[in-house]
């Protein structure tokens, strides 16, 4: 019995030191070191001879010896017959590890105290990793506090908020007290949330581990900004659901840029669009000008011959015809003025006397029904503008509103001084920073839905029923007042009426004294006056000629420029007058009149044109000494200002 006894003590020693992982070993109830294994040795640095037999609080730090740790271990152990902690520990060389200590009573038959079991394991790698980790998440924690452009917070798995960051107070307005606890649909405008887009967006994080989206959330203050949100899955060890982590971002700057861009490229479209509308109406117009201009001439001097005959019927055939395409010739202007190829005579003009003198003329126009109010302003900037295009833009923008006020209303006709900075020419790229004068025609009628504010400038397009409108009068105020130099914007709603507002440049210069030019002078020659017409249309050639012959000119003829040029420079042919077409192919009208002042210096050119082309208007207006007739001409205007000019030419040899 008593060598099963040895035996089994021997196999218990042998398993102790054959533990190298941890320290095992004996102490007397005062502390004292009875037993040490190889494990103890290995982990603290002393052999059994040097260790055993002096007390274990040679393990322990200065700091725990001062405190008495050591006392208060076996103190506790003999108490409650355990004691467990971690902290550090000291080795023989002075190194210090992170221990696991554990302190077992050891009692005999009777429940005396005769001892102590002490285990102890080195987890300073553990301890290190542990650190590491709190390290980590401090780090973090201070990161994600740190961050002010980012809402970084925490939600549970329900979708309360958790966690609240600096940037989330920022950004939301809410202070962590505040909003900690509640549920994250807090931040959803109301449409959001008859729609459950919280309720989704948590569904599908859940689902697939993230959502992401853009869209109007809601401060805490009720103001809304456009939010980049991203919700992602958190889960454990296991792959349980524990809550989300969701990110917003303020892209309110970012989204407001996009919307500029993307309405200044609509409007650089819809400008381009009708830039080649108007190119496409301007070439037809020229070419339907002559036709027009041969068509009434014939018409005007079938007119006076069956007054002759004294037929009525023919009589009224005729003027019938006359008002026929004399309507026609309105068309091609007003395409004329929309392609902006109309010849402008811009002067310096006071908008307070010009509103003052339109109310009467726009009242008459507008009927009883209608209310009408022309306002100026003091210290009203002047503008440089052709008048009567102004007066023709302002009567077909009143015609329009009077159609839609058919039971009637007010129409104001108001002009005031702007400025046009850099926010408005970015969103208006047309338009460039400064001064301008705009003339602001607002009526309280039906309105435009957004289809209509679209296709509003397009000639042609009318909501009007089929022969009452030709679609053209919104299409002329577009290109005078483009031509002009200035812009035109439209504001309207459905049964919230409509604003139109014409910006002209303000102009700086002085305003020149009017000239009385009225000259009661004959328009027909009573001297052998020779005058050159220059037209590339063999038809209207023939048809000017004639007319200028029945008038007791003498006349040259040329399909050409260069034909013109080889008479010119014949010295033996007397030419008093140059009546040349603009658009020619090869030299155009412009181009042949200055060589014809070089080769002649005393000679008088007088253009024709129903398509200008820049050839002598530019930037909106006609060019400085160029006197010029707009086709169709009739034979009296035609008449007359040959007469003015060949008059002119005598006054300047005199």
């Amino acid at each position: 019995m008593k060598a099963n006894k040895l035996e089994t003590s021997r196999s218990l020693e042998l398993l102790i030191n054959g533990i190298v992982d941890y320290a095992i070993f004996m102490l007397d109830p005062q502390g004292t070191i009875k037993t040490w294994n190889t494990g103890a040795e290995r982990l603290k640095g002393y052999s059994a001879d040097e260790v055993v037999g002096r007390s274990f609080s040679l393990f322990y730090t200065p700091g725990d010896r001062e405190k008495g740790l050591p006392e208060r271990a076996l103190a506790s152990a003999a108490e409650i017959g355990r004691f467990a902690s971690e902290g550090w520990r000291v080795r023989k060389d002075g190194t210090s590890f992170w221990a696991l200590v554990v302190l077992d009573a050891i009692r005999d038959d009777e429940r005396n105290l005769i001892g102590f079991a002490k285990v102890t394991r080195d987890i300073t790698e553990r301890q290190q990793a542990h650190e590491e980790l709190l390290q980590s998440e401090r780090r973090y924690r201070r990161l994600v506090e740190a961050v002010v452009d980012y809402a970084i917070f925490q939600l549970d798995t329900s979708g309360h908020v958790a966690t609240w960051n600096t940037g989330a107070q920022r950004i939301k307005g809410y202070a962590p007290e505040e909003i900690i606890g509640r549920h994250f649909s807090t931040f959803y405008t109301p449409e959001d949330l008859q729609r459950e887009i919280p309720k989704k967006a948590l569904a599908q994080a859940a689902h697939e581990g993230r959502f992401e989206a853009e869209g109007w959330r809601v401060r805490k203050d009720g103001s809304r900004f456009w939010a980049s949100v991203v919700i992602d899955r958190i889960t454990d060890e296991r792959g349980e659901l524990i809550g989300f982590a969701k990110v917003t971002r303020d892209l309110t700057e970012r989204k407001q840029a996009q919307d500029e861009l993307k309405n200044i490229q609509e409007q650089l479209a819809a400008s381009q669009k009708l830039e080649a509308v108007g190119q496409l109406s301007g070439g037809i117009a020229h070419d339907f000008n002559n036709l027009l201009m041969i068509i009434l001439g014939n018409l005007e001097s079938a007119e006076r011959n069956s007054r002759q005959v004294g037929n009525a019927n023919l009589q009224r055939a005729l003027a019938n015809a006359k008002r026929g395409a004399q309507r026609a010739a309105a068309l091609t202007s007003r395409l004329l003025a929309f392609s902006r190829r109309q010849a402008l005579d811009p002067k310096p003009t006071n908008l307070n006397v010009f509103l003052n003198g339109l109310q009467d003329f726009l009242q008459r126009t507008l009927g009883e029904r209608i209310e009408l109010q022309t306002v100026g302003g003091a210290g009203l900037w002047q503008i440089e503008v052709d008048v009567n295009h102004l007066e023709s833009a302002l009567v077909n923008l009143a015609i329009n509103a009077r159609d839609a006020m058919p039971t009637g209303g007010k129409l104001t006709v108001e002009a005031a001084n702007v400025f046009a900075d850099e926010d408005y020419s970015r969103a208006n790229p047309e338009v460039a920073p400064g001064q301008y004068v705009v003339i602001c025609v607002s009526d309280t009628g039906v309105g435009m839905n957004r289809e209509v504010l679209e296709r509003a400038f397009e000639p042609f397009f009318t909501t009007k029923e089929p022969g009452q409108g030709t679609g053209l009068g919104l299409s002329q105020v577009y290109g005078f007042v483009k031509q002009s130099g200035g812009n035109v914007k439209i504001y309207s709603e459905p049964g919230e009426g409509t604003s139109i507002r014409m910006y002209f440049p303000r102009y700086h210069g002085t305003v020149p004294l009017a000239i009385d030019s009225t000259d009661p002078r004959p328009a027909q020659s009573e001297s052998a006056e020779t005058i050159l017409v220059v037209e590339d249309d063999p038809d209207l050639r023939t048809y000017v000629s004639d007319v200028l012959r029945d008038l007791n000119y003498r006349v040259l003829s040329a399909g050409t420029a260069q034909a013109a040029l080889t008479m010119l420079l014949q010295e033996d042919e007397k030419v008093d007058l140059l009546l040349t077409d603009v658009v020619m192919p090869g030299i155009n009208g412009r181009e042949l009149g200055r060589r014809a002042q070089q080769i002649r210096p005393q000679l008088k050119t007088l253009y024709m044109t129903g398509y200008s082309r820049n050839a002598v208007v530019h930037q909106g207006r006609l060019d400085e000494g160029v006197d010029l007739l707009e086709k169709p001409v009739t034979q009296a205007k035609l008449a007359l200002k040959v007469r003015e000019m060949l008059d002119r030419r005598s006054s300047d040899l005199s």
